[in-house]
Parts: C-alpha cells; sequence; structure tokens
C-alpha cells in the first residue's frame, strides 16, 4: 500500500455516526486520505466498522499512535495507514513488519532522520506551526531525501507556502473541513470546504 497524498484529513473527538458521513463525504469531494485521531472515543470501533466502506483508492487510517500498544490495536481495527505525534521506532517497526505505511512524529533535525531511518515512510513535522514554512525549507538543506508532512498550524493562508518549502504532505483538520461546518453536521459545506483546500494543493498524480 502506498501513502503518497498531497492533504491527509484529521478527525479528532468526532461523533462516531457522523465520522461516516464526513469520510463518504470528504472521499466524494476529492480527499484521498482520513485518519480518526486514537484517543477519540470510540476510534476502534469507528475504524473497523468504516474500513469495509472505504473506496478504491481511498486511505482510512489511525492518528495520536502514541506507542506500540496502540499501534497494534489500529492495525487490528484495520487502520491503513499509521500517524504518530512522536518518533518511537517500536512503533515504526511494527507497523513496517505489518506492512502498514506509517508517519511518524519529529520535530527536530535528530528526531526527523531518526524516524526515517528507522524506515518511517513519511516525517510528520510537529507541531511546525509554531515555526513556519521556514523551518520546513531549513530541513530539506540536509534531508532533501526524505518526505516531510507538516503538520499543525495549516490554513488556506498558508499551505502553498509549506508546499513551496518543499513538504510532501500537509495534515489538517477544523481548517480543510470548517470548524463551524463540523459543529453544525453540514455535509454540503464540509464538502466545499474540503475542494476549496485541495485546490490548493499540488496534484501527485501529474
Amino acid at each position: 500500500m502506498k501513502l503518497d497524498v498531497p492533504v491527509i484529513g484529521i478527525l479528532r473527538g468526532v461523533d462516531p455516526d457522523f465520522f461516516r458521513n464526513v469520510m463518504d463525504t470528504s472521499f466524494a469531494s476529492g480527499l484521498q486520505a482520513i485518519e480518526i485521531t486514537m484517543n477519540t472515543k470510540h476510534a476502534i470501533e469507528i475504524v473497523s466498522s468504516c474500513k469495509p466502506d472505504v473506496p478504491p483508492g481511498k486511505l482510512l487510517g489511525m492518528g495520536t499512535i502514541r506507542n506500540l500498544e496502540e499501534a497494534k490495536k489500529a492495525v487490528e481495527a484495520g487502520a491503513m495507514f499509521l500517524v504518530t505525534p512522536n518518533t518511537d521506532t517500536k512503533v515504526i517497526e511494527y507497523a513496517k513488519s505489518n506492512s502498514v505505511p506509517v508517519i511518524a512524529g519529529a520535530l527536530t533535525p535528530t528526531e526527523v532522520y531518526t524516524a526515517w531511518s528507522a524506515g518511517a515512510d513519511m516525517v510528520k513535522v510537529f507541531p511546525i506551526g509554531i515555526f513556519g514554512p521556514k523551518y520546513i525549507k531549513e530541513l530539506r538543506g540536509p534531508f532533501e531525501q526524505i518526505p516531510l508532512v507538516a503538520v499543525g498550524g495549516m490554513d488556506l493562508d498558508n499551505v502553498k507556502e509549506y508546499f513551496a518549502a518543499g513538504v510532501r504532505a500537509v495534515g489538517a483538520s477544523t481548517s480543510l473541513f470548517g470548524r463551524k461546518a463540523l459543529m453544525e453536521h453540514n455535509l454540503e459545506e464540509i464538502s466545499q470546504n474540503v475542494k476549496r483546500f485541495i485546490s490548493l494543493c499540488p496534484d501527485l498524480k501529474k
């Protein structure tokens, strides 16, 4: 399974019944990958129940995977990829042994290289919002071969800057789906928000 998408939608604390609606709407609107965080109530059940309905070419994963125990639960539930907030080589090794792509969290140059050396498919630079696109550009100097994912602080005004700085992908939550749309369960507005955000990102298939 190849994890090569420009945008990963992140949902945390969403109602289980509404998650399926958001997933279906987002996929239909062009989003290729969506993750639900492990610390969302009933996250395991959400993934296991929604996995059979994921369309071909789309990906449903689990994020906020902080340790090996959580990684095992996510894989057993059927997560198609894992995202971590921290660098845990045991999680990376477990994911690789189960042929599940993993985006490992890192911030410092040492963490970025450690995650990549351990076998991470991509490295999530988090929380990037504190540092901005310039930090990504600096990391790309010595680590031009490492596909970086910017997470934390993405919005419609700066997402192009992050891609220009050299990220391979971005992870976004309310700036992608729309905070108000999520709160009001407005699927039509969510669809428009997703399309608008994706239009600002490069098409990796070209």
